[in-house]
């Protein structure tokens, strides 16, 4: 296994699953981007071969502190450097400086076990060529996307879920992604004019980072799942829907051409999707989020609001318009996402800030990483205009 991004929220639930079984895994790799305090712990418990820091500025202190014989990688470079040796690749990293660990471990041939969305919507195009690697597999560990992949695999089987995205048949009418509703779930768009950044990251039943917990409250994550969707399982956009579950025990369907439904349930706890995907094609021993029945509480299910969350239907635009939309969706959400936490604009400027820049999008479909960068550089740069200008507005 190599952890990349293992001090993160992802990184660190993935040691906890490989802690649970420790004779199946062995960890060759770690890597973070500046956390040298928890990473230097983590190769100490560890012992890994390779420990990547992106952060060049503390490559001497952290040096100083790894187990002797570990070999530590420093630069831009490096997280990528560890992608490319292991059996299995887990990309924790945020936001869109995970493509290149995406890119470098399709590339080497390695399994993906993939929680950087971000990398596979912005870059589509080049990371579907990058997957055509042989021995390259992409295995989802987004709770939705790894229970859409659960049950594809009880409909199709093995041999053709190896040839994803495009198997020769599928008898699929339909696939449902849920979606907690986040912590403004039933509240009006006027109602949310003045939330704070605390209100915002206060999910009601996911712990994760700020970023992701930001972009659940605005429904942006949702969007963004949509388009991960699209490009992990070949589905047209008109044939991936939302509803709202608050509970978060179904964590996604899919509907056959004949009626029947198949969905993946389990209690809330990343360490189920993270183990299916390290383990795969076999199953953990340990069982994470399994679900007491006598317990569990009426489970409900309602359509988005989509008025008052404009950002699932800013993606579902961006995928649609296809090309460099993604990217460019991906790149102006992470500048507005920031711009919020910062305090310069308000959570209900979050949607215009993108809107903003999907407007200006023209960029043809990236066929180069080159070309990715170029859209996710565009997008973010209308981005932070339309941010400085609701900034400057709001004085």
């Amino acid at each position: 296994m190599s952890v990349v991004g293992s001090t993160g929220s992802i990184g660190t639930q993935t040691i906890d699953v490989i802690n649970s079984d420790p004779a199946s895994f062995h960890v060759v790799a770690i890597g973070a981007a500046t956390s040298v305090d928890l990473l230097a712990a983590q190769a100490l418990e560890l012992r890994p071969d390779r420990v990547a820091l992106a952060d060049p500025r503390r490559a001497t202190e952290l040096e100083e502190r790894l187990p002797a014989g570990t070999e530590l990688l420093v630069g831009p470079e490096a997280l990528a450097e560890i992608a490319k040796s292991a059996d299995v690749v887990v990309n924790g990293v945020v936001g869109f400086a995970g493509l290149p660990v995406t890119l470098a471990a399709l590339l080497a041939g390695r399994r993906l076990a993939l929680a950087n969305k971000e990398s596979l919507i912005a870059g589509g195009p080049v990371v579907q060529v990058a997957r055509a690697t042989a021995g390259a597999e992409i295995v989802p560990v987004d709770s939705e996307h790894c229970a859409i992949h659960q049950c594809l695999r009880a409909l199709l089987g093995e041999k053709d879920m190896a040839r994803m995205p495009h198997p020769p048949s599928m008898p699929l009418r339909r696939i449902v992604l849920t979606a907690s509703g986040g912590p403004f779930r039933g509240r009006s768009q006027r109602s949310l004019a003045e939330v704070t950044v605390q209100d915002a990251l206060a999910h009601p039943t996911w712990t994760m980072g700020p970023k992701i917990t930001i972009d659940s409250s605005t429904l942006m994550n949702k969007g963004l799942e949509v388009i991960e969707a699209h490009e992990l399982f070949g589905i047209g956009y008109d044939s991936i829907e939302v509803v709202v579950h608050p509970q978060s025990i179904v964590h996604s369907m899919i509907e056959t051409t004949d009626g029947a439904t198949l969905a993946q349930l389990s209690l809330p706890d990343m360490r189920l999707p993270i183990g299916y995907a390290l383990a795969y094609p076999d199953r953990l021993q340990v069982a994470f989020g399994a679900i007491d029945w006598t317990q569990l509480p009426p489970i409900e299910f309602e359509p988005p609001d989509r008025a008052t969350f404009p950002c699932l239907d800013l993606a579902y635009r961006a995928g649609r318009e296809g090309g460099a939309a993604p990217a460019w969706l991906n790149g102006a959400n992470e500048v507005a996402v920031a711009a919020f936490l910062d305090g310069r604009i308000r959570w209900i400027d979050i949607p215009a800030v993108i809107s903003a820049a999907l407007d200006e999008c023209s960029a043809p479909v990236p066929s180069t990483v080159d070309d990715v960068l170029e859209s996710d550089r565009a997008g973010r740069e209308f981005a932070r205009v339309a941010v400085d200008r609701l900034a400057r507005a709001s004085l």
